[in-house]
C-alpha cells in the first residue's frame, strides 16, 4: 500500500466542511411518519449528483414515496476479495430553531465548527466519506477491495424504510460484503496531552420501543374511583422510570474498562463502574448506559376532559438490552410493568456484537496511530442503535468507525440529538485522513 500524501488529500480536506454544510441545509427531519417527514429524496439525489460529478455511478431506491436510499460500489484492485460496506444515514431528528444559537438547518461554519442538525449524527461521516471518494476518483486511487457506499433513509426511526428495506428487498447491492463501518465510533477521549482513547464500537444494544396501555373503568372525575387507568399506568411508568437494572459486563465493556484502568491508573469496581467512569466527563453517560439494560418512559397519553376518568391510558417507553440479554430483559420488564398493563412492541430489533480483532481492526488501529501518535484504540458498546442491526443480517461484522479527534473540552455526548449540534472542522479533516489510510489498507 502506498502512503497517502497531503497533496493527494488536500482537496478532500478542503471541501469536507463545505459538503457537510450543504448536506445539513437539506432538511431531512424524520418524525417517524412519512407524511410529515421530508428531504430524504432530495438528500439522496444531492449525494448522487456529487458522486456523478466525479464519475461514480449510483442507484437510488425508494421504500415509500420520498423515503430514498442510495448505494454505489467502488471497484477494488482485487475483485476476488470480500467487499467492505461504508454506510451512513441521511435523516436527522427534529430540531426547534428557537432553542438554537444558529438555525439548525443553516450549516453555518463559525468558531472553527460546522453547526447544524446532523453535524454529529451523522452527516459528518457522510461528508467525510463523500470528500474522500471524490478525491480518489479525481486522482485515480483504487482501493484494495470493493467498497460499497450506502447513504440511507429512516435510521432515526429504526431503519425499516431505509437499511432494512434495502437488506430485505435489494440484498444483491451488498453482494460480497463481509464487514461494515458506520457511525458512533473512532472518536477520542483525552486522558492527557500524550494519550487519547479512541472508542471503536464493536457492539450496540438491542432496541425495544414499546407502547404500554392500561385499562380501567371510565367515570366521573368527582367520584371515588378504585379502577383508574391513569393511576395504573402511572404506577407502571414510575417503576420503569426509577428502575436501575443490574450491571452486566459484556466482553467489549470489560475490555473498555480495562483500558480505562490502565490509562488512568485506577482500579474499577466491577459492581459500581460508574464511579470510575465519571473521570471520562460527559461521555460517561453514554458509556454508563452500556453497562446494563435500560428502560425510560418518553411519552404519555390519557384522557380528554378534566372531569372524565378515561377508560384507557397509554405510554411510550424506550427500552434497550445488551447482547445476550434479551430474555433477561423480558423478565425484568414483566416484573416492572405489573398486572393490568398491556405491552405492544413499536420497534424491536436485535443487539449486535463482534470482536475487536482481525485485519480490519488492525487497519483501524494503524490509521489512527499514524495520524495521532497518542492514540490508543479500544472497543466499546454503544447504548443506542444504528443500521448495523440491518446489515448484520447479511452476515457482516459491523463496527462504529467515524474517526474524529476531538477537543478535550468538547461535550461530545450532549451533541447527539442535542441543541447546538456541531463538529470541529479540524476533526473533519482528521477523519478524512484516517479514513483514507484505513480504506487503502483494509
Amino acid at each position: 500500500m502506498s502512503e497517502p500524501t497531503p497533496a493527494l488529500l488536500a482537496r478532500a480536506q478542503d471541501e469536507v466542511a463545505e459538503l457537510l454544510s450543504d448536506l445539513i441545509r437539506i432538511d431531512t427531519t424524520n418524525t417517524g411518519d412519512t407524511a410529515s417527514g421530508k428531504g430524504e429524496r432530495a438528500a439522496a439525489e444531492w449525494v448522487a449528483g456529487k458522486l456523478d460529478e466525479v464519475g461514480i455511478s449510483s442507484v437510488v431506491h425508494e421504500s415509500e414515496r420520498g423515503r430514498a436510499s442510495l448505494v454505489a460500489r467502488i471497484e477494488g484492485r482485487d475483485r476476488s476479495r470480500p467487499a467492505l460496506l461504508v454506510h451512513g444515514h441521511l435523516d436527522v431528528v427534529p430540531a426547534d430553531p428557537a432553542e438554537w444559537s444558529v438555525h439548525p438547518f443553516s450549516g453555518e461554519e463559525r468558531d472553527g465548527y460546522v453547526w447544524g442538525r446532523g453535524a454529529v449524527d451523522m452527516k459528518d461521516m457522510d461528508a467525510m466519506t463523500l470528500a474522500l471518494v471524490r478525491d480518489w476518483a479525481r486522482t485515480g486511487v483504487q482501493p484494495p477491495r470493493d467498497v460499497v457506499l450506502a447513504f440511507v433513509a429512516d435510521e432515526e426511526a429504526g431503519g425499516k424504510l431505509g437499511a432494512r428495506y434495502l437488506v430485505e428487498e435489494h440484498p444483491d447491492l451488498f453482494e460480497g460484503c463481509t464487514e461494515a463501518i458506520s457511525e458512533v465510533g473512532g472518536f477520542s477521549i483525552t486522558v492527557r496531552d500524550d494519550l487519547r482513547l479512541y472508542l471503536v464500537q464493536t457492539a450496540e444494544k438491542g432496541l425495544a420501543w414499546m407502547r404500554l396501555t392500561a385499562g380501567g373503568k371510565p367515570g366521573h372525575g368527582s367520584f371515588v374511583h378504585d379502577d383508574n387507568a391513569v393511576t395504573r399506568l402511572c404506577q407502571a411508568v414510575a417503576r420503569l422510570g426509577s428502575a436501575r437494572l443490574p450491571t452486566t459486563l459484556t466482553p467489549p465493556m470489560r475490555a473498555f474498562l480495562a483500558a480505562v484502568e490502565d490509562a488512568y491508573g485506577i482500579e474499577i469496581d466491577p459492581d459500581e463502574p460508574e464511579q470510575a467512569l465519571a473521570r471520562l466527563g460527559s461521555i460517561s453517560r453514554m458509556i454508563g448506559a452500556a453497562l446494563r439494560n435500560t428502560v425510560n418512559p418518553t411519552m404519555l397519553e390519557a384522557g380528554y376532559k378534566a372531569n372524565v376518568i378515561p377508560g384507557t391510558a397509554g405510554a411510550t417507553v424506550d427500552g434497550r438490552f445488551l447482547f445476550g440479554q434479551e430474555e433477561e430483559f423480558e423478565r425484568q420488564l414483566a416484573g416492572l410493568i405489573g398486572e393490568g398493563v398491556q405491552r405492544e412492541w413499536l420497534v424491536h430489533d436485535q443487539a449486535v456484537e463482534t470482536t475487536f480483532d482481525g485485519p480490519l481492526v488492525d487497519a483501524m488501529v494503524a490509521a489512527l496511530k499514524a495520524e495521532d501518535d497518542g492514540a490508543r484504540p479500544v472497543p466499546f458498546t454503544m447504548s443506542g442503535g444504528t443500521d448495523a442491526k440491518s446489515f448484520e443480517r447479511l452476515g457482516m461484522r459491523c463496527f462504529g468507525f467515524s474517526p474524529l479527534r476531538l477537543p478535550p473540552d468538547l461535550d461530545f455526548a450532549s451533541l447527539f440529538h442535542g441543541i447546538d449540534e456541531r463538529v470541529p472542522v479540524e476533526s473533519l479533516r482528521f477523519g478524512v485522513r484516517v479514513l483514507d489510510r484505513f480504506l487503502r489498507a483494509c
